[in-house]
């Protein structure tokens, strides 16, 4: 009777250094962080466009992430 054997194929994980991550993380950190402040603390007074169109905008997100608006 003859045994049939079958390779398994060797899987490199790659690693990804942290000077290279670290510039990326930065950046959607300070994303996420001028996105939420729009989202929740922005009624219109520090806003690129003048007035409420950006608390407009996201009027709906508002109240669904559950921040206060009026």
């Amino acid at each position: 009777m003859s045994q049939v054997t079958t390779a398994t194929p060797e899987i490199e994980i790659p690693s990804i250094p942290l000077r290279e991550l670290a510039p990326w993380a930065l950046f959607f950190g300070l994303l996420g962080a001028f996105v939420l402040f729009f989202i929740s603390a922005d009624q219109g007074a520090v806003s690129i466009p003048a007035g409420t169109a950006i608390h407009e905008w996201v009027h709906d997100g508002r109240h669904l992430l559950g921040f206060p608006c009026h």
